[in-house]
Formats: structure tokens, sequence, C-alpha cells
């Protein structure tokens, strides 16, 4: 592989960490191998249909035709005078890999969410935009697939403007052609007619608008630079005395809003057509942050726990560590930086392990590949190898100056399935698996069941489990058995109650005794499932409060009557009562756990996940499929009319879409398609639960 950098360490400003979000099958990847190859680091257009694209590697990716793992690749660009190095994530868009996407935005500076013209904005469109709102990431837009049948470019614009109401969407491009006639786009910033020719679209003209469009182009202007006056005195000054507006004031303001998250950017073209795309890759530049726009990062002091903040000119290096690959020998792990330098042999501090690492090798990532550096600066993304016993959301710091950069938070998984080796020689090499494919991804779980003493494997859905179910057989090599998915369960209170637990006993010559109080409130649809406070007067030791907190929220999550994770609960430690002599934090934390088995001895209820299911299906076959959803306890929010299809959107349990898939293609002929993304829990009534727990739950081979 060629170098891609003169040095591992560059001016700032010319690092841009982008990421490419949107709904499965909206064209990121295709969009991502024209990134590549027009950039030179590449000599082929990488294409989904024909399995041979560098970002999708895996078999699996191959043979499905879509995303199942986030990619890395680095590449070099040049827009005007401007020379950057593009450090460029491609996420899956299927809600079961949310993780990939969590892991992605919370390193990036920068996004590119990519919508399809035929579909528009669909669920996990929505879904990943939010996700980036979380972290505070500028965006830029991409209504891809406009030369396919039924595209639309007004009509999507349309409708991420009234679905995105806190930012200014607004289109810098607008396509020139409908449908199979798409030929071109025009620049409402420079005013230019572009033109992609040659077989691979990989030169541009810019040329005059012709004289049909120039009023539509006037018009859209007109609506852009009003748009971004809205936001800029220097341009609302220029606009309201009609002065001319150069280029450059344009794009100087419009990057200063992109990176305030005031304005979004929408752009135009067909990446399977190679309309579009290098104008794309020049926004992503002249438009979205370099780490130098994004300084300072909130932190922790791991010995105090005070809030610090790193910033980007500290020396002291730090980073953190955002997707593991897990090999036998060593894994490799993916760094984000964001201070001080790292070179080769040097030794860092992990305040999660309090353990000293040491780097053996420095790689800049290129998908599948990679290439060995010497150093590496801040605001850059690599891959590094050596440290041992690190998980994904890991700082890794300077041993003299110790940090904890915000944590990654994942969503916890919905749906299980048990796992047993075929025979008694294979149950290591099943163990050894399960612990890769979990390290690897933090949202898989493993567990064994009391009960039986079966593996059970958890993850975020039916696909999500067959694809490591997959792994383990083609990648690993072990003979197992696999079981029917089942929904993960989830508990809440009955009611809400004061308790009082009380923990008075004698351990050897000491003499234990807490009393703690507790509120319970039941809080249906509760956003963060579980949340505790506490409202404890007095001069009571912030170390007993902790250990109240601590020992509160590990009981929640330890599980209820019948043994599932208690959920939607708000709890209160209202007063802690001890004495100087009797009182440890453990005895603390007996007290809270007896007022919790108190609580819990009152009565819990059985929760079922809960689904948010949006079908795109012809008129002809939708009520076909309405009947089939309705009978799976469907509640129907609506049925929308999308150019010449219906687009309709439900909430229905988890355990009800087991096999919609394949049962889909076979309702609509093949013409419909879906999504479903989490959206909470319900109560199941006792009927519905004995008839899933009759449902075949046997081993399959």
């Amino acid at each position: 592989m060629s170098k891609i950098f003169n040095s591992s360490i560059h001016d700032l400003t010319s690092i841009r960490n982008v990421g490419i979000i949107a709904h499965i099958d909206a064209g990121k990847t295709t969009t991502t191998e024209r990134f590549l190859y027009y950039s030179g680091k590449t000599h082929r257009i990488g294409e989904v249909d024909n399995g041979n694209t560098v970002m999708d590697y895996l078999d699996e990716e191959r043979e499905r035709g879509i995303t199942i793992v986030a990619a890395a690749a680095s590449f070099p660009w040049q827009s005007g005078t401007q020379s950057a190095v593009v450090h460029l994530i491609d996420t899956p868009g299927h809600i079961d890999f949310t993780a990939e996407v969590e892991r992605s935005l919370r390193v990036i500076d920068g996004a590119v969410v990519i919508f399809s013209a035929v579909e528009g904005v669909e669920a996990q469109s929505e879904k990943v935009w939010h996700q980036s709102d979380h972290y505070k990431v500028p965006k830029l837009a991409f209504i891809n697939k406009l030369d396919r049948l039924g595209a639309s470019f007004d009509r999507v614009y349309g409708e991420i403007c009234d679905k995105f109401t806190e930012v200014t969407p607004c289109a810098v491009q607008i396509p020139v052609g409908d449908e199979a006639d798409l030929n071109g786009i025009i620049d409402l910033i420079s005013m230019n007619y572009l033109q992609f020719c040659g077989e691979d679209g990989s030169e541009v003209l810019y040329g005059d608008i012709p004289e049909e469009l120039r009023e539509i182009a006037n018009v859209a202007r007109e609506v852009l630079i009003s748009a971004i006056s809205d936001h800029s005195g220097t341009i609302a000054e220029l606009y309201l005395e009609e002065k001319d507006i150069s280029v450059d004031l344009i794009i100087c303001e419009l990057r200063k809003l992109v990176i305030d998250n005031k304005i979004v950017p929408i752009f135009a073209g067909s990446a399977k057509k190679n309309i579009g795309i290098q104008p794309l890759i020049n926004a992503v530049i002249d438009l979205l942050p370099s780490p130098a726009d994004r300084p300072v990062f909130p932190a922790l002091n791991p010995k105090t726990n005070e809030p610090v903040e790193v910033d980007i000119t500290d020396t002291n290096f730090s980073g953190i560590i955002f997707k593991i690959i897990a090999g036998d020998s060593a894994d490799l792990l993916y760094m984000r930086t964001y201070s001080g330098q790292l070179h080769l042999s040097d030794t860092l501090y992990n305040p999660r392990t309090r353990e000293k690492v040491r780097i053996k090798r420095v790689l800049r990532l290129y998908s599948k590949n990679i290439e060995a550096i010497e150093e590496v600066g801040p605001g850059d993304i690599v891959g590094i190898i050596g440290p041992s016993n690190v998980m994904t959301g890991d700082t890794l710091c300077s041993v003299n100056h110790p940090v904890l950069l915000e944590k990654i938070t994942f969503p916890e998984p919905i749906i299980s399935m048990a796992i047993e080796p075929k025979s008694a020689n294979e149950r290591e090499r099943l163990d050894f698996a399960l612990s890769i494919i979990c390290r690897e991804d933090p949202t898989l779980a493993l567990r064994i069941h009391e009960a039986t003493g079966q593996r059970l494997l958890s993850g975020m859905g039916e696909l999500h489990l067959e694809i490591n179910s997959h792994r383990l057989r083609d990648e690993f090599k072990v003979n197992a058995r696999f079981g029917v998915p089942q929904v993960a369960f989830r508990e809440t209170l009955k009611n809400s109650q004061e308790i009082t637990g009380i923990l008075e006993k004698t351990v050897g010559d000491q003499e234990l005794y807490a009393e703690v109080e507790l509120a319970l409130e039941s809080v249906p649809k509760l956003e963060l499932g579980i949340s505790v406070t506490n409202s404890v007067s007095g001069d009571i030791s912030k170390n007993w409060i902790d250990a109240a907190e601590t020992a509160l929220i590990d009981g929640l999550k330890t599980g209820g009557n019948w043994g599932y994770p208690l959920i939607y609960i708000k709890g209160e430690i209202k007063t802690i009562k001890g004495d100087q002599a009797k009182t440890r934090e453990g005895a603390i934390a007996g007290a809270v756990l007896n007022a919790l088995q108190t609580a819990i001895s009152s009565g819990t209820i059985i929760l079922e996940p809960l689904v948010k299911l949006d079908i795109i299906a012809p008129e002809n076959c939708i009520g076909e499929i309405t009947g089939y959803i309705q009978a799976r306890r469907a509640v129907i929010h609506g049925i929308e009319n999308v150019a010449a299809i219906k687009h309709l959107s439900c909430e229905v349990p988890l355990a009800e879409m087991f096999g919609f898939s394949k049962d889909l293609p076979k309702l609509s002929g093949g013409r419909a398609a879906f999504s479903m993304e989490p959206c909470g829990y319900q109560e199941i009534s006792e009927p519905d639960l004995e008839k899933l727990a009759s449902r075949n739950t046997s081993i399959m081979g």
C-alpha cells in the first residue's frame, strides 16, 4: 500500500474525521466506494451488487449486500487550494448493528447523512440523525438515488425540513433532470451547472446554467441566501442591501453555521451513476469541522471523579478505544486521539483497570488493511496493537496525567438465544469464541442460565444473532446447536412505594448496622429505564451515599420475582442512618438490598419489548400486510402516501416479529421493505405470555 501521508503528525486543520450514516440501502457504501476511487485510493469502483467493495469486506457483508461492521479508511483530498486527509467511517444502516453507529459517532467530528430520493426519511435515518445530535455532530445531507424511478428531490427535502426542526436544512444544490434523465446538478453557491463525464464520472465539467433552468436556480439560491442570512449578520447585511455576496464569503459563513449545528446543507446526486460525489467530498473539506474546530472535550479526573477538560493543545496524551478486533495473539484496537503525541513503545495508563499498557504498533487503517506508522498526534484515528485487558470505551492516557474521557453508551440486548456445544470436546472452543465476539461487540452479552446451565447469547435482533452464529460456525469452526431466539423480558414494580431497609448483624467480632429509606416510583416508558437520585440531608458521608446509589442501581439490574432485570423505576434515597463505629459501605449496600427485596416481594409485572415498525409497500398489497401485523398485536399509527407507494407505521411486540422478514416477501411479491427499532416495553397479559411460552424453544442443530 502506498504511503497516505508524508508524516503521521499533521496540521490539525487538515484532518477530517467523518462518518457516513443512513438507513439501510440508502447508498452509504456505494458513496464511500466513490470517495475512495476519486481520491486515488482504489483503482476501480467497488460495487455492492458485485461483492467487490473495499469497505464491506466480510463474507457475510458481501453475501447479503449490507454493512455489518463499521469500517475505517483514510484518504487524501484537495478542495481548491486546501489539502486535507479524511478519516472516513462507513457505518451499518440496519438497526441490529446500532452499536457500530454509536461508537463511530462518539469519535467523529462531522457526518454525511444519506437519504434515498425514493424512500425519503426512513426510521433508521431519523434514528442515526438523533444519535448524532446526542454527540453534537455537525452534518451534511446527501439525497442519493435521484436517477431511480419515483425519485423526488423536492419531496425528500421537504421531509427533512419537516422531521428535523431543530436545525435549518437548506439546499445548496438542485438536480438537473428527473429519474433516468438525471444528467447533472446546479451548484447554488457558485451558480454553475455541473456535469460528470466519462464512464466513471471522474471528469467534472463546470458550465453555465441552461437558460430554461435559470429562473428555478435563482429562486433556489434566494432561499439559500435567505436561510443563511437568518443566522449570519454579515450575510444579512449584504442581502438586505442587495449587494453581491462572494462565493468565498458564503462558504466561510456556511461553515461556521454547520459547525454550530444551526444549518445542514443538502446535496444532490446519484452515487450509482457517479453524479455529485466530488462536490460532496469538497463539502466535507470546506464545511465540516477539523479537530481544531472542536478543541475541548469533557472528561473526569479518575482519582477524584471531578469534571475536567481535555484540550487538543495539551501535551499529555489521551485517546479513547472505540472498536476492538480480537485476535489470537493480540487485539487490534481502533483509537481516536484527543491530545498529545503517541510514539511506538510508549507506555500509557488505563484508568478503568488502573494498569499500565505498552504500545507495540501504531497503524494507519484502510478497511481490513493496515500500514505501520511511527507516531500520531491529536485529532487522529489510528489502530494500535499492544494493550491487553482493554474494553470498548476505555481511555488510554499519559501515566503522569490520568483522565477519563466520556464513555460510549450502548443499548441493552433485547433478544436471546441458547447455544450449546455438540460435544464435550467443543465446549472449550465454544467458550473461547463466545468470549471473543462479546469482547468485540458491546451489544452482545453472554450468561449462563441458572436452571439449565445453557449458554444464553443476547443481542439486538434476529439478524444480529444469526450473523454471530454464522461467525461461530464459519470463522471459529465451532460445532454447536442454536436455540430459537427468545425476547428479553423485563419487570417493573406493580405499585410505587416507600420502604426502609435495615441491616443489623454481627460478622466475626464486628457489629454492622445501617438503615436506609427508599422511595421507588413506577414510571412507564421512563427514558433512562432506571433513574436513581438522592435527597439525603445532614452531615452524611459521600462514601455512604455513593454506596447506597451503587447498590440500588445494581440491585435493580439484578432482577425481580421472575429473574428479569427491572426497568421503568425512579429510585430516590431519602435518608441514611448509621453509626461511625458500626456502619461501613457494605452495611449500607445490604440495607438498600433488603429494602429493594421488600419492594419486589410486594409484586412485579412482566414487560415485553416493543419495536417501531415501518413498512413501505405497493397499495395493492398493503391490506394483506395490515391484516398480518394486526393479528400479531400491532398498534397501527398511520398509513401515508409516499409517491406511488404506502408507508405504514406501527408498534408491535418484538416476539411477534420472528420470521417477519421471510413472510413479508410472500405477502408483497417481493415489492415491500421494512425497518424496525426498539421503542420500549409494555405489560404482557397472562394469555399472551402463555402463548409465547408454548412456542418451540428446542435447540436446533
